[in-house]
């Protein structure tokens, strides 16, 4: 029995030992193997493990491994694995030992915020001084991220708080940055230099302000931080002010008073972002009335003097202008946003503390008009925010009255003395006979035409037309800011009666500058696109311009403020496709526009045809010259034809279709949306319907576009004397309303109004009135509302109706030595060749339906832009009709890429092939996409 226990014991250490061998396994002789299988287990923090397998083996637990070269304590200080940190260390892991980016543990632990790994490694004899080949320092990786708890515990072991890194920056500037209010704290608490610069200069309140940070901008300031610029001389201010920190600024500016002007000054600033400076302003002027008071006045102040310079001939121009409008663009901002803003919805009689403010506006000598006689809120122009500036207008207006005078003068004597030597004397007069004129003028008149000099050179200035050359531009930069500051003081939409009648009084010189430069209305008369009553006083001039320097205008400023991007949108997702079905395309499109918004229509449209692949340009073209079709389908009862069968007007029966009105708006999306992408539609208009898009009155002569035979008797009732014709004619006509007849009266009380010889033109023009508006308004108003969501009235103005037809439709015909001339060719085709030499013999032979076909086979559209064929648009901006060579095999037809405007055609044997297979493509294969 004894000897049976024996055995089994024998036989349980021998398993006992057999399941040890099993469990333990044994390290790598080689360190760089035996580190790898240690690493996994030192960041689990195994300890056991990671003991046993260290007990006898001859590991080196310095050995340093992988790309950065650290050791198994860098990984255990790393993790957090404390367990694993201690054991290392007692067998001697070196606690100072710098990986290759000259990092130990300690800095390693800090960064990651291992507090125990820290403590450990402190009383294993840590080196805090040691810096990594950045120059960082364990204080500054506790800087950076804000560990304030473990700061207080290492700086008592660090002999120099203030240490640098490789640029100079000590711990205290990474905090800073960083806006770690509690690290500050401890930092200069426990010594740190509150202005020590960095390498280029900057300070820690430089790093505060550099990053917007308030709080901690405040405890440096409030602890004696001097306001000190690095050494390119930018300032801390200079920094709040480029980031758009206004809490900061108000900061700085709390704690150094001087600093508010230099803030204002900076609005001169063109390296500084407009919009950067508006926040600050913004948020400096709301935090009390006195403030807000402050800034207006200050700004009003800085744009007075800039504008005085701008009025100085040996000014810069381009400078001063982009000066004064920009100080203006922000002051009308900050003036919005305060108390005195007619559009925050407060009483605008009153300031942030309850004080009466003036209710009157000064217009010319001796006109005022109380405000409360209108139907405005209370506000006041004359306030003392905006009183500086009344001596820039008052120069304004000086200038233009004398060289109103001037030309008054030139009209009525044009024999008489040089305008400079009058205008010099006019001055002289003004001198003498208002003596704060006399203080004035010094300051406000140009150098170049102060009396004095004026009159010692007449002959540098010959006639009236070279003083307005001189100050055409400038003063009319001035006239642009005067507007600008009249309208922030209106409410949304309405113009203010003193700008208006400062147009009036100064009507012929602001047309006198017009005439000799219109692109001054663009440039700066931007309150005539706003103000239809002052834009029909100029209207005549602009008229007169170029029909393409008009177009350039309508679209530079159609598409202001919108991203650059090209003319088809690609969209990032499904949902910015416009998806349509081709056999409801009215319907479909209709349903897909009303989904999408406006805003995203605007960057462009991306269009795909439900069940075909393709997609870009062409398809884009062929949507809105299809559409455009569906739009006339006498199905939908919108539009009738005209009596000469090629153009359109709205149906005054169209309300037989319940949804007439709603299909209207629509109509006049696609066009507005066509117009504002330069797409041609297929579809042209009556005379009298282009005439309602651009808001010109119908006459008679429009009639005949709908019944020629009723404009002849129209015609003829104005041509001939009717008082003894017994006509029996009064202000009422008989109108078809579904079949049935009914009297309308053309006026109140019209049935019982005769027409007579004095009346008569009355009547023709009130009967076409309601023959071509009244009897079709609702449907005009609908297409109009749809229309102006995208073609604002006060551009599309700047067309006559003939130009309107251009700039939707294009040209009706097509001119097919045009078209060759701006035809290129690729894939080995020029124009020797013989198939292109047949292309084009079978072109001209074509019929103009066929041509249309080819065209839109090609291209997309039926429709040739304004120009002509130099002027097509391809999926990226220009891009020329282009014939490219395929290689032949039987029956092959041309194809075509609508995107890049691209015929391909087959090298036909001959040219009956090559007519043959163009017309079986031009006629079966003109719709549909699929991709190339």
């Amino acid at each position: 029995m004894e000897r049976a226990m024996e055995q089994l014991n024998v036989q349980l250490n021998r398993l006992t030992r057999s399941l040890r061998r099993a469990r333990t396994v044994e390290l790598p002789e080689d360190n760089e193997t035996a580190v790898y299988t240690l690493m996994p287990m030192v960041m689990a923090d195994q300890h056991r493990s990671v003991s046993e397998l260290l007990l006898n083996s001859k590991f080196d637990v310095n050995y340093a491994f992988g790309r950065v070269k650290r050791s198994l304590l860098h990984i255990a200080a790393n993790c957090g694995s404390v367990e694993c940190l201690v054991l290392l260390l007692k067998r001697g892991a070196n606690p100072n030992y710098q990986d290759i980016s000259g990092c130990t543990p300690l800095h390693l632990a800090a960064r990651n915020g291992q507090k125990k790994c820290m403590g450990r490694l402190l009383e294993y004899n840590a080196d805090v001084n040691i810096c990594n080949n950045e120059g960082l320092t364990a204080i500054h990786w506790l800087a950076v991220n804000g560990r304030t708890e473990l700061l207080h515990d290492l700086v008592q072991h660090v002999s120099n708080v203030d240490v640098e890194d490789a640029m100079g920056q000590t711990a205290l500037h990474v905090a800073c940055q960083n806006g770690h209010k509690t690290t500050v704290l401890c930092l200069l608490d426990s010594g740190a230099d509150i202005n020590r610069p960095n390498v280029s200069g900057a300070t820690p309140l430089y790093f505060a302000c550099s990053h917007g940070q308030r709080d901690t901008a405040q405890i440096l300031l409030l602890r004696g931080a001097k306001y000190l610029p690095d050494k390119n001389g930018v300032t801390p201010l200079d920094l709040c002010v480029q980031g758009g920190y206004g809490e900061t600024c108000e900061i700085l500016i709390q704690h150094h008073a001087r600093l508010f002007q230099t803030l204002i000054q900076m609005t001169q600033n063109d390296d500084i972002k407009e919009n950067m400076l508006r926040q600050v302003l913004e948020h400096v002027s709301q935090q009390t009335d006195s403030n807000y008071q402050r800034i207006l006045t200050s700004l009003a102040e800085v744009a007075t003097t800039n504008g005085h310079k701008l009025l100085s001939l040996s000014s810069n121009y381009e400078a001063q202008m982009k000066s004064l409008l920009r100080i203006v663009r922000i002051f009308c901002h900050v003036f919005r946003l305060g108390p005195s803003s007619p559009n925050n919805g407060n009483d605008m009689g009153y300031n942030g503390n309850k004080t009466p403010r003036s209710q009157v506006f000064k217009f010319g000598k001796g006109l005022i008009v109380d405000v409360r006689d209108m139907d405005l809120p209370c506000f006041s122009y004359a306030s003392a925010v905006v009183q500086p500036l009344e001596l820039l207008w008052h120069s304004l207006d000086e200038w233009l009255v004398l060289i109103s005078t001037e030309l008054d003068r030139k009209c009525g004597d044009a024999t008489s003395s040089s305008p400079g030597t009058d205008i010099a004397s006019l001055l002289l007069k003004q001198r003498e006979a208002d003596p704060s004129v006399a203080m004035e003028t010094p300051a406000l008149l140009p150098p170049s035409l102060d009396p004095e000099v004026v009159m010692k050179t007449p002959e540098a200035y010959v006639d009236g037309q070279d003083v307005i050359s001189m100050t055409a531009n400038r003063l009319s930069a001035v006239i642009q800011a005067f507007y600008m500051c009249c309208s922030c003081q209106m409410p949304q939409g309405m113009t203010s009666p003193r700008f208006i009648e400062f147009v009036c009084k100064h009507d012929e010189v602001l047309k006198c500058f017009v005439t000799r430069n219109p692109k001054i209305i663009f440039n700066h008369f931007h309150f005539l696109l706003e103000c239809p009553e002052l834009m029909s006083r100029f209207m005549h001039i602009i008229k007169g311009q170029p029909f393409k320097d008009r177009c350039e205008w309508f679209y530079e400023h159609l598409l202001a403020g919108q991203p650059d991007s090209d003319m088809v949108h690609r969209p990032v997702n499904e949902n910015d496709i416009l998806l349509i079905h081709r056999d409801s395309i009215f319907r479909s499109s209709c349903e897909v526009v009303s989904k999408s918004t406006n805003e995203k229509l605007k960057q462009g449209i991306a269009v795909r045809f439900h069940g075909e692949e393709g997609m870009g340009q062409g398809v884009v073209r062929e949507w809105f010259d299809v559409l455009s079709n569906e739009i006339i389908n006498p199905d939908y009862a919108l539009f009738t034809q005209s009596a000469d069968g090629t153009t359109f007007q709205p149906n005054s029966n169209s309300s037989v279709n319940p949804d007439h009105l709603n299909y209207f708006r629509f109509a006049g999306q696609i066009l507005g949306l066509a117009l504002y992408h330069r797409q041609l539609v297929n579809i042209y208009f009556t005379r009298s319907f282009y005439k309602h898009i651009l808001g010109i009155p119908v006459n008679y002569q429009d009639v005949s576009s709908i019944d020629p035979e009723y404009a002849k008797n129209l015609q003829w009732i104005l041509d001939n004397d009717i008082s003894d014709l017994g006509l029996e004619l009064t202000f009422s006509v008989e109108t078809d309303v579904f079949g049935a007849m009914e009297e309308v009266a053309l006026k109140p009380g019209g049935t019982s109004i005769q027409v007579t010889q004095e009346n008569k033109a009355e009547y023709v023009q009130l009967v076409t009135e309601l023959r071509m508006t009244r009897a079709i308004q609702p449907q005009i108003n609908a297409f109009l509302q749809g229309f102006h969501t995208f073609i604002p009235p006060s551009l599309i103005q700047l067309f006559d109706e003939y130009e309107l037809e251009l700039l939707l439709s294009g040209m009706p015909e097509i001119d097919v030595l045009d078209w060759k001339r701006n035809t290129e060719y690729t894939s080995g085709y020029d124009t020797e060749e013989p198939v292109i030499q047949w292309f084009w013999d079978v072109v001209e032979s074509l019929t103009q339906e066929e041509r249309v076909l080819l065209l839109q086979f090609v291209t997309g559209s039926s429709r040739v832009p304004h120009g002509g064929f130099a002027f097509i648009m391809g999926g990226s901006g220009l891009q020329k009709f282009t014939i490219a060579a395929v290689p032949y095999t039987s029956n092959l037809l041309p194809t075509s890429s609508t995107c890049i405007n691209m015929l391909k055609l087959p090298e036909y044997p001959s040219k009956d092939v090559l007519r043959d297979r163009l017309l079986v493509a031009l006629h079966c294969g003109s719709y549909g996409y699929t991709m190339a």
